[in-house]
């Protein structure tokens, strides 16, 4: 019977998750836990008590000690889409015997994607934090919870507060750190981790604390569970606000909103948004906010009636895996890539995702046949994360590294040391055709027009074979082509012409030299002056340019004592490609030195005009808020997480006001010049 084959299967699924083990993502429990309850509500004679669709969690881990909840940790009951949210609201509405939902008023946040926690205090002092286990009875972590730098380890309570009080929360790892994780992964040649917040749960759940304290976890305040003592509290949002107060970690993006037109543009921002944070979230939580409303409406057997998750699209899916092929990129790397059956995650179609590189494929043991999970972040390139082992056929064949080139033959060679394998022919044409689609690109020289399937065809006919012949480009045997338009074709040339004006800066990072990156060939362009001056330059003299660096000189270096180097700067020279860089701004340099992070919209300078407006003056305009910011400007809209960083690091904030007073003077309005942040040296 399906019913009996569903409940086993969630058990089965639900403990495999709580131990950090799932062999499927959310997107596949959810549809097989929804399949559950619709059965169940359509044949009501099937119900059961002992069903996992009136359980909370699943079954402890053996090897922690139990820890029974005073106050249950319940779950969320989810909704899919926004009429689904609506019925919730509509349902609360009954419950609460009101009219509209603007008698209600809702207190919206961020569903983090993380382990759910619950500390308690006694007499200000943390004596206890417990996972959710199965909602009645969780594992002691405390040792654990300790380590996280984050979560106080003593409140204050004088002044009457509360004797004993319960905070739970969500302990998640920030993508930064997971990305760094990875990396040292691959550097050790283990296998990569899955997505934070698996790496969250093997994180919390280490013997050895110290594991968990180098994990960089973090934690976000959002539920009380038993409270004695303390101020009286009316609504959810004062109480998160008071936690606020006693020192706990509580996410910015919370809001109390006074109607569900609000809940559903909440929803929908962070539908649009989710990977505008530094923290992975999987939908958003909306709340009744009065405190009496939720008492009134009370619970089920596993979940809230005053609370509903709205999930947002999977970015995990299975699907198969059909083929394992290798691509070669402008440098000569050989990548290996999945070819899937197609399936949608995150809200768009994948057909191909990642393998990163040999080691990688051996470590997950992929191979074509197997059902694979496949995960999709945003704009992040999709990612195979590994098999669905339960699902492989028998004697499936490993997959097999080529030992040539798949474009030209040429046998691959994986220097000592590195972890990837690379194409050492200079002529192969795949690396002739990704080297001048990433020339043309707009990270370099901006030609529009110029994308793979035009590149391609260029390089058929022989009209160009590196990035030096675009300059030279025959337009008039262009136009003979078929296929190509007169307008198109003209509307292609002037975007050639264009670009001989970009920046050296864009030519240099066009060239593709390994290290190389924006911010490098910026300094380099700012330093030196003119092509030639650097590749005159010796390596000392770049290496001591500020933000350059030994690695990156050396490498630059390296590019230009090659003669196809040194012939394609002739061919820039010979089609007016402009060599020049910038000249010395004629601004007083009174931000020399220091470095100013925008964020939001600003009214009289766009994006680039403000960075601009830094630099002309000796600043620097860094992505990102650290310990050495002298300041974050503020405009519309800010970054949400810039904001936070500058909060909890003590960065000065100012508006557009303050900016235009810091281009003027060099000054950050209301804060002493002796008491500013350390110039910044990276």
């Amino acid at each position: 019977m399906r019913v009996l084959e569903l409940r086993q299967l969630v058990r089965d699924h639900r403990i495999r998750y709580e131990n950090d083990e799932p062999t499927i993502p959310d997107a596949d429990f959810d549809a097989l836990f929804r399949e559950l309850q619709d059965l169940e509500a359509a044949h009501p004679e099937l119900a059961s008590d002992d069903s996992p669709t009136s359980e909370v969690g699943a079954p402890r881990s053996a090897t922690f000690a139990p820890v029974e909840h005073t106050v249950p940790m319940m779950s969320l009951d989810n909704s899919f889409d926004e009429d689904e949210l609506r019925e919730w609201s509509e349902r609360v509405a009954r419950g609460l015997e009101v009219e509209t939902d603007a008698e209600i008023g809702y207190m919206c946040e961020l569903k983090i994607d993380g382990i759910a926690l619950s500390m308690r205090y006694e007499d200000g002092v943390l004596v206890q934090a417990a996972t959710r286990g199965n909602g009645r009875v969780g594992d002691d972590i405390t040792a654990n919870a300790m380590t996280i730098e984050v979560i106080p380890k003593e409140i204050d309570i004088t002044g009457g507060g509360p004797r004993v009080l319960e905070v739970r929360g969500e302990v998640y790892m920030p993508v930064p750190v997971f990305d760094a994780l990875n990396v040292a992964q691959e550097a050790a040649g283990l296998p990569r981790y899955a997505n934070p917040r698996n790496t969250t749960a093997g994180s919390l759940r280490q013997k050895d604390p110290s594991i968990t304290a180098s994990r960089g976890l973090a934690f976000w305040a959002y539920q009380l569970g038993q409270v004695e003592g303390g101020p009286e509290l009316a609504s959810h949002s004062a109480a998160i606000d008071w936690l606020g107060e006693l020192g706990f970690p509580i996410n910015p993006e919370r809001r109390p909103v006074p109607t569900f037109d609000d809940v559903i543009a909440f929803a929908r921002h962070w539908h649009e948004h989710r990977h505008d944070l530094d923290y992975e979230i999987d939908g958003a939580v909306i709340k009744v906010d009065s405190l009496d409303a939720q008492r009134r409406l009370g619970s089920t057997a596993r979940a809230p009636r005053w609370a509903m998750a709205y999930k947002l699209p999977p970015e995990e899916k299975t699907t198969t895996l059909l083929d394992i092929q290798v691509s070669i990129g402008r440098t000569g790397k050989a990548t290996p890539f999945a070819v899937l059956d197609p399936v949608v995650v995150a809200g768009s179609t994948v057909q191909m995702a990642t393998l990163h590189n040999s080691d990688q494929v051996a470590l997950k043991d992929v191979r074509p046949g197997d059902t694979v999970i496949v995960r999709k972040a945003g704009d992040v390139i999709p990612e195979v994360l590994g098999p669905v082992l339960d699902q492989r056929p028998a004697d499936l064949p490993e997959w097999q590294f080529p030992i040539d080139c798949p474009t030209c033959t040429h046998t691959l060679v994986r220097p000592e040391g590195e972890a990837h394998t690379f194409c050492v022919n200079p002529l192969c044409p795949a690396r002739q055709q990704t080297q001048i689609e990433y020339f043309a690109s707009r990270g370099a020289m901006d030609i529009e027009g110029m994308g793979e399937k035009v590149v391609s065809r260029f390089i058929e006919e022989s009209l160009i074979a590196d990035v030096g012949d675009i300059y030279g480009i025959d337009w008039d045997r262009v136009l003979e082509l078929d296929r190509f338009g007169e307008t198109a074709v003209r509307n292609l040339q002037a975007s050639v012409d264009a670009s001989k004006a970009r920046p050296l800066a864009s030519l240099l990072v066009g060239l593709g030299i390994r290290h190389l990156g924006p911010s490098g060939a910026e300094a380099l362009s700012s330093a030196f002056g003119h092509m030639d001056a650097i590749i005159a330059a010796d390596v000392e003299a770049m290496a001591a340019v500020d933000g350059v660096g030994p690695v990156i000189a050396q490498s630059v270096a390296d590019y230009f004592a090659s003669e196809k180097a040194l012939a394609l700067i002739e061919k820039f020279r010979a089609g007016g490609v402009n060599l020049t860089g910038p000249e010395r701004s004629e601004l007083p340099q009174v931000l020399d030195g220091l470095s100013i992070v925008v964020t939001g919209s600003l009214e009289n300078y766009s994006r680039d005009g403000a960075a601009d407006a830094i630099k002309s003056r000796g600043g620097k305009n860094p992505g990102s808020v650290s310990k050495k910011t002298t300041a974050v400007v503020i405009g519309s809209e800010p970054g949400a997480s810039k904001v936070t960083k500058a909060e909890d690091l003590g960065v000065p904030m100012i508006d557009e006001a303050g900016f235009e007073q810091l281009l003027e003077t060099g000054v950050v309005p209301g804060v002493e010049s002796d008491a500013e942040p350390e110039p910044d040296a990276d």
